[in-house]
């Protein structure tokens, strides 16, 4: 009987230390799943042409390609980035100061001070000519 006393703590121990590791792992905290919109790409300004340069250089990595979305950082491509709701300032505060986590679950975006003020002007207006054509127009802000 002794031995099936140490097989039961083994058991528990092994169910436990699996239910631990999941859940430190993410795998049960569905909120952490990218979120990847499909972009349609549209004719691009010479600004913006030069945006998506910069974008794909500094930006892409955790934003996506096409401001698509990443498991590292959101969809730009999105109704809450609509004009009404982060102006054009906001993307710039965004990247001189970086930004606390507040609508994802991405964590913190760092400060971007390599990104000069003209490939942040060109950077914005690349995103913005892709938000009209997905549909992103200006919407107010209600809260």
């Amino acid at each position: 009987m002794k031995s099936f006393g140490k097989l039961s703590t083994y058991a528990v121990l092994g169910v436990v230390l699996t239910g631990v590791v999941l859940a430190y792992s993410g795998v049960f905290d569905k909120d952490k799943q990218a979120v990847v919109i499909d972009v349609r790409v549209p004719e691009l300004s010479a600004q913006a042409l030069k945006g998506k340069q910069a974008f794909n250089t500094t930006c892409a990595q955790c934003h996506g390609q096409n401001a698509s979305g990443t498991d590292k950082g959101p969809p730009l491509i999105h109704q809450i980035y609509n004009p009404g709701h982060h102006a054009d300032k906001a993307f710039l505060l965004a990247a001189r100061r970086g930004v606390r986590q507040h609508h994802w679950p991405y964590g913190d975006m760092p400060r971007q001070p390599q990104v000069t003020n003209r490939e942040l002007a060109a950077i914005i207006k690349y995103v913005r000519e892709l938000q009209v054509a997905n549909g992103i127009t200006y919407k107010p802000h209600r809260m």
